[in-house]
Order: C-alpha cells, then sequence, then structure tokens
C-alpha cells in the first residue's frame, strides 16, 4: 500500500516525466494490465479506453508526436490513502489554449491500476 506522501510524490513525477517527455517515467508505475480512460483518445484510437501498458505506450507515443509544445502546470492534488486514490489537478498548455485538467489514479500493490483523464474548455492563452 502507498502511504500518503507517496502518492502525492507520484503526482510531481507524474507531472516532471510528461514536461520532459519521458514516456518510460510516466508508464513505469502501470500494471502491466492497466486500464486508462481519456476522452482524446478517441481522436488517435478510435475509443476512450486504452488497455495494458504496450497500448498506452502507442497511444502516448502518438500523442507527444502531435503536441510537441505539450506542457503541465500543477495546481492540487488530492490523495486518498485508504482508498489508493490519487487525484491530480492541472493545467495543460498547448499553443492554442490552456485547458484545465483532472487525471484521477488507483494504485493496488503499489501499481497504477487505473486512470482516467478529464478536461475543461480550453482557453485562450494570454499574451
Amino acid at each position: 500500500m502507498l502511504s500518503r506522501d507517496a502518492l502525492c510524490a507520484h503526482a510531481d513525477h507524474w507531472i516532471a516525466c510528461w514536461n520532459a517527455r519521458n514516456l518510460d517515467g510516466i508508464l513505469a508505475p502501470f500494471a502491466p494490465d492497466a486500464c486508462f480512460i481519456s476522452p482524446l483518445a478517441t481522436t488517435l484510437t478510435g475509443r476512450a479506453t486504452i488497455s495494458g501498458v504496450e497500448a498506452l505506450r502507442a497511444y502516448w507515443e502518438e500523442a507527444l508526436r502531435q503536441a510537441p509544445l505539450l506542457h503541465f502546470r500543477p495546481v492540487g492534488t488530492v490523495c486518498d490513502e485508504e482508498r489508493q486514490t490519487l487525484v491530480v489537478i492541472y493545467e495543460v498548455d498547448r499553443p492554442d489554449g490552456t485547458t484545465r485538467a483532472v487525471e484521477i489514479m488507483t494504485f493496488r500493490d503499489g501499481r497504477q491500476i487505473t486512470g482516467e483523464a478529464l478536461y475543461g474548455a480550453r482557453q485562450p492563452c494570454a499574451g
């Protein structure tokens, strides 16, 4: 079981890996049969649910290729140690605007078994 501190540290590591475009670091915590849900996945895969680490790798490789200037900015985290759930609230900066997002992650035996990404409306970049 992950401690609250470990869950919160995962949020920082996760943001850092995305900003560094470190796909191995992003995928390292996932269980081999993990499931990820995102409405954006449908644009690249035709479905919102991605199952398994290798399918996640393929999806995120393509997503990163298509978004070379992607940058995440942390807003906050919610850590529920008992339920082994982490919620990361962040902003996604892209050249065409900023979107607020939430990632809900669940863990079992120290490995991430599910993830779900939720996105707000795109806001134009200031300046």
